[in-house]
Order: structure tokens, then C-alpha cells, then sequence
């Protein structure tokens, strides 16, 4: 046996992994199903979505869930002779033959807990202790930020929040909306699939933008409008004053 045994929390961290990864039985015919392909090209949600008759929106997070365990890698591939227009997103095994790895990955033990241990509690509660905790690591990030970034006007403050939300993963942006508001438009979810089964952890997203922008400018209202996780093209977080 190659390396030291596993402690008891390294033991248990492996067992969290890989049931997220492999307890949903739907998610276990996907990844046999990605395993058994014999060519390079790999199998894209739309291919999965067809195969087991589901959303394409929830076969990309099955196969995003696995990619992101380690168990598959994630080809970007553009249409032949095209030099613009959306990629396509190709999954497959690296190595077939290879014996299956068990990675473990403290990041997503840690969202799993989060978001079991919120389904515990009344959806309300839960909602607001989500977005008080994403409240109080938003006012953290601000004061991280220094006092020269306080007291900017509700615009400037809301791209200093989308510039702070983009290095944690959010891929953000702070734009007009189409009511002459402001908004924060989210093109990544760093919680990867897990607001999927718990929809309440996008609260978090909101209290980060409402606690830096209550540092970096005052009261502010933010309202999620829209989720990746649940579907839409982009997060979008309404801020008003």
C-alpha cells in the first residue's frame, strides 16, 4: 500500500467526497455512461440530458459536480471553422484504464455541510442566517479593502464589490438595469452545484453585496433576481439605495 494510512478525518472527508459525488444514483449512470464512451470527443450536457431524459441545466451539474471531484475533465471545444460563438463543453475520463482516484476535496466537504446543515432548519431562518453570514464576510471584505474605498457614490461602490466578488470566483459585474437601476450580473457560482439542492445558500451571495456595499457607501437594498444554479444564463442581485 503506496503512502501513510488515512487518519480518521481524512477517512471521513473521503467518504463525504465521494458520496456527493457518487450517492445521487442519476449521477452515478452518468459517470458509467461518460466511462463507457470509446472516443476522445467526450459527452456534452445536451448528450447526457438526451441519454437519461433530464434538463440539460441538471445534467451539467451532475457532470460539473464530477469534474470538479476530479473524476472527469472538462474539454472547451469551438465548431470547426468557427472563430466566434459559445464553446461547447466536452466531458470525459482522462484514463479509463486507470483505477478510479478519490480525491478529497476540502472545499466541497465544507458546501455540502452548509448546505445540510441549513436544510435542517425552517426555510426562513435559514434564508436569513445565509445572507446575515455572507452579510458579515461582506463587511470583512470591504474593511480588507481600506478606508480610501469608503464613502464612493452607490456606483462606484457596487464596482469595487463586483471587482472583490470576481477574484473570489463570482465572475461579476456591476451594470444598469433596465429600469435605470443598478445590479450585480454573476456569470460563475463558486459554490459549484450545491445551491441546486439547496437554493437557500444564494442568499449568501446577496449578503456579501449587501454588507460591502453597507461599508463602502451605506443601507442598501439587494435583491436576487435571477441564479445560475437554478437555470437562468447569469446571477443577478438588484441594488438600490
Amino acid at each position: 500500500m503506496d503512502g501513510p494510512p488515512l487518519t480518521a478525518n481524512e477517512f471521513a472527508s473521503a467518504v463525504t467526497a465521494i458520496s456527493g459525488a457518487f450517492g445521487d444514483p442519476t449521477r452515478r449512470d452518468i459517470y458509467l455512461h461518460v466511462r463507457e464512451q470509446t472516443h476522445d470527443a467526450g459527452v456534452t450536457a445536451t448528450e447526457a440530458a438526451e441519454v437519461f431524459d433530464l434538463h440539460p441545466n441538471v445534467a451539467r451539474h451532475h457532470l460539473d459536480k464530477l469534474a470538479a471531484g476530479g473524476y472527469l475533465e472538462v474539454i472547451i471545444e469551438r465548431p470547426k471553422g468557427a472563430s466566434a460563438g459559445r464553446p461547447s463543453k466536452h466531458y470525459r475520463v482522462a484514463n479509463p484504464t486507470a483505477p478510479l482516484e478519490l480525491p478529497v476535496r476540502q472545499d466541497a466537504v465544507l458546501v455540502s455541510l452548509l448546505g445540510r446543515a441549513l436544510a435542517l432548519l425552517p426555510p426562513e431562518k435559514a434564508e436569513t442566517m445565509a445572507e446575515e453570514v455572507g452579510a458579515e464576510v461582506g463587511r470583512s471584505m470591504a474593511d480588507a479593502l481600506g478606508t480610501e474605498e469608503v464613502h464612493r457614490s452607490l456606483r462606484s461602490a457596487m464596482q469595487v464589490v463586483a471587482e472583490a466578488l470576481t477574484a473570489r470566483g463570482f465572475a461579476a459585474r456591476a451594470e444598469s438595469s433596465a429600469d435605470d437601476g443598478l445590479r450585480i450580473v454573476s456569470e460563475h457560482c463558486p459554490f459549484d452545484g450545491a445551491p441546486i439542492d439547496h437554493p437557500v445558500i444564494c442568499a449568501i451571495d446577496r449578503g456579501l453585496v449587501r454588507g460591502m456595499l453597507g461599508v463602502l457607501y451605506g443601507e442598501a437594498t439587494a435583491q436576487m433576481r435571477s441564479s445560475l444554479p437554478m437555470g437562468d444564463a447569469v446571477c443577478i442581485t438588484d441594488v438600490s439605495a
